[in-house]
């Protein structure tokens, strides 16, 4: 059954959702969480290049960004973790910069896991098949099964989930 899983998890109100589901399930199979978040110039907050600004000025302020970006993603883990630890579920965190979609699939094979919990924002379809789609790679490159929540496009001012188990051999 599904003992180690691994929570790809971004700083979205959707993450949130995300983590409590794969919380949920992980307390009721009496499992392990390794929750992960990626670094990525994809994610809402990665800095971004200054207009205007050049040389060491330019580099001190995207500098000052990234740690900004980096310890936000941090204090998301450290929370989450917290969260869990307090319902009995044993959670480690992990941070990595990179691909998504690779990062995810690398982590999971090396921690073992045997099961991944992501959230697909439902991106425009022509975003997907220009740039790739993070949840789309994962289910095709994962060792382990992929259980992807979905966020509604009925209803945008809500969040509403529709989970989809994949199983890969």
């Amino acid at each position: 059954m599904f003992k180690k899983t691994l929570v790809a998890i971004d700083n979205s109100a959707f993450g949130q959702v995300v983590f409590e589901k794969a919380l949920t399930l992980a307390k009721a199979l009496n499992g392990q969480l390794m929750l992960l978040n990626v670094l990525s110039s994809q994610e809402e907050g990665y800095p971004k290049t200054q207009p205007g600004r050049y040389g060491q000025e330019a580099a001190q302020c995207y500098l000052a960004e990234w740690e900004a970006f980096k310890a936000s993603g941090l204090e998301l883990l450290q929370a989450r973790a917290t969260q869990a630890i307090e319902m009995g579920v044993s959670t480690e965190i992990t941070q990595s910069l990179g691909n998504p979609g690779q990062s995810i699939c690398d982590l999971a094979q090396t921690w073992k896991a045997d099961l991944i919990v992501l959230g697909c924002h439902n991106g425009s379809d022509l975003g997907e098949l220009i740039l790739g789609s993070v949840s789309n790679y994962v289910n095709h490159n994962s060792h382990c099964s992929v259980l992807t929540i979905r966020a509604s496009m009925e209803k945008p001012s809500s969040i509403e989930s529709k989970p989809m188990v994949m199983q890969h051999s």
